[in-house]
């Protein structure tokens, strides 16, 4: 678990008249450059589809990816009726019912048995979003049918943690009294208290992502089932209203959270939140609210920080983007001004991933992994790559050809290749040569900080004298096949001990960065699906 992630740009605030000139100016690269906006778009809701080059399967991330969705069902809490971790079971079952409630489903955010809401959503809204943008080619390796179970197992709890519109259910568990003990969820005996926000306590930020992840998942499931894509949606618009109307950071109103999944803030939370519930309705309201109504005070234009499950300003742009490329009708001015903002920002963004760009970030190791901090640290690299290569596929879509940084020009390949080499790194291209998702090549994590994969099945212990588990020198009984790892140190070292949280600790968001990343590289061709 993590704090606060940290900008790599700090501009300030853009005044409308350079907003103006910065029309102006894209408009005239534009023309330059011969790209072509395909005008008239239609949006998500209608379904179209956008083609690009066609190619084949590369196998590597194939085999990665079918890796990857197994963690998923290693993180379930709830009655497993199918499941493809046998060394996991039911576990939670009794979850929400102090309240009335069933929050048996839903997942264990990483290594520990606690469900944290604002995790856990953002989890949701990136698998809904690697879904709509590249199911198909998750289901010419046949992993799409994975990503929705998964993707309804997540969905299902929060449907059920939202029983009222200004009521959510944000946390099932106690961490201090968790990270007390050391055992399996399905012997699991500490109390499982729950943790909601509410008009006197609210968490603007967990609402709002919470909203984008209904709202997303509701376009997964629009032509699947439509009666539970309805009601995601009706969750989606009363959250948005409840985060927007009692405004507060979760983080004030409930201090005991800073401790695990501290808010750097909501802003940025409403306006993604926004953005996908235009994507889902069509509703003007929406885009209105992300482009002038706030998008001058929440949306940090020129000044891009790095896509996390406590920062969405990045993704938020790249989304923005798509309509610049792909045409929304009956825009007003002020709209479309706000939109090109938006996409300058995530062409700053870009330009900062390309290694040789004259604004290349210095935030890297010495072999070109982006590295922000030492928690966690894969997560930020990941999370960047899967934004590169999805906007290398709305450019080629778009047939935009060029991206300018700075006096040079890069093309959607440059984007690819470093989204490439991100997704190399972590599967075993590194100085430690070793994949850092358990279960790919023959080197990788053997002591994972996993509860459930670092004791034995048969093992009779309880709370406290599980310990001897985390601290054995021997590697997981159980293998927790598809984990992503925190990752390494800058120096691009990795220390494979237990104990060591900071670099050996899965997490299902990290997981949904990987399956999103790797849903777009899994075929060679560079290809913007419909949502």
């Amino acid at each position: 678990m993590e704090g606060e992630e940290k900008a790599y740009h700090r501009e300030s605030n853009t005044s409308w008249c350079c907003k103006l000139f910065l029309l102006l100016y894209i408009a005239l690269v534009a023309s330059a450059s011969t790209f072509t906006i395909l005008r008239n778009f239609n949006l998500y809701y209608h379904s179209s589809r956008v083609s690009g080059r066609p190619g084949g399967i590369v196998q590597n991330y194939s085999d990665a990816l079918g890796l990857a969705t197994q963690f998923f069902d290693a993180q379930k809490s709830g009655k497993l009726v199918v499941n493809r971790v046998g060394w996991r079971g039911d576990s939670g079952l009794r979850d929400g019912s102090e309240e009335g409630l069933d929050l048996s489903k839903g997942m264990y955010d990483a290594g520990d048995l606690i469900k944290f809401g604002f995790p856990m959503a953002f989890t949701a809204t990136v698998l809904s979003w690697s879904i709509l943008e590249y199911g198909e080619q998750m289901k010419k390796v046949k992993q799409l049918g994975h990503a929705h179970d998964s993707l309804k197992w997540i969905t299902d709890y929060l449907i059920n943690a939202h029983p009222s519109p200004n009521v959510l259910y944000i946390q099932v568990g106690d961490p201090e009294l968790d990270h007390k003990c050391w055992q399996r969820p399905e012997t699991m005996t500490e109390r499982r208290p729950l943790v909601q926000i509410n008009t006197s306590f609210p968490g603007t930020e967990v609402a709002a992502e919470t909203a984008a992840a209904m709202a997303s998942a509701s376009l997964v499931f629009r032509k699947i089932d439509s009666a539970y894509s309805k009601l995601l949606l009706k969750h989606a618009k009363q959250l948005f209203v409840f985060a927007d109307t009692y405004r507060g950071s979760y983080s004030i109103s409930i201090p005991q959270v800073q401790q695990f999944y501290n808010s750097s803030g909501y802003g940025d939370e409403q306006l993604w939140a926004a953005t996908w519930l235009y994507h889902a309705t069509g509703e003007v309201d929406y885009l209105r609210y992300v482009t002038e109504q706030n998008g001058p005070a929440f949306a940090n234009w020129g000044s891009p920080s790095w896509f996390s499950w406590d920062d969405k300003h990045a993704a938020t742009q790249v989304l923005m983007s798509r309509i610049s490329f792909f045409g929304a009708k009956d825009l007003s001015m002020a709209e479309n001004i706000d939109i090109q903002m938006y996409r300058k920002t995530a062409e700053v963004f870009m330009c900062g991933l390309i290694p040789d760009s004259p604004t290349a970030t210095s935030d890297r190791t010495d072999n070109g992994l982006i590295w922000v901090e030492e928690w966690n640290c894969l997560q930020h690299a990941l999370s960047s790559a899967f934004l590169a290569v999805l906007y290398s596929d709305y450019m080629v879509a778009s047939q935009t050809e060029m991206l300018y940084c700075d006096g040079k020009i890069y093309n959607p390949e440059d984007l690819r290749s470093f989204a490439i080499s991100q997704a190399d790194y972590a599967l075993g291209k590194n100085p430690m040569k070793m994949s850092y998702l358990v279960g790919y090549g023959s080197n990788y994590p053997q002591q994972v900080h996993h509860r459930g994969s670092s004791i034995p099945v048969d093992a009779d212990t309880g709370c406290s004298d599980g310990f001897k588990w985390l601290y054995s020198p021997d590697p997981n009984p159980n293998v927790a096949v598809g984990a992503l790892v925190g990752g390494p140190f800058q120096n691009d070292s990795y220390m494979d001990i237990r104990n060591n949280s900071m670099q050996g600790e899965p997490s299902t968001y990290n997981s949904a960065l990987i399956v999103a990343l790797l849903s777009g590289l899994v075929s060679t061709s560079s290809v913007a699906m419909h949502l």
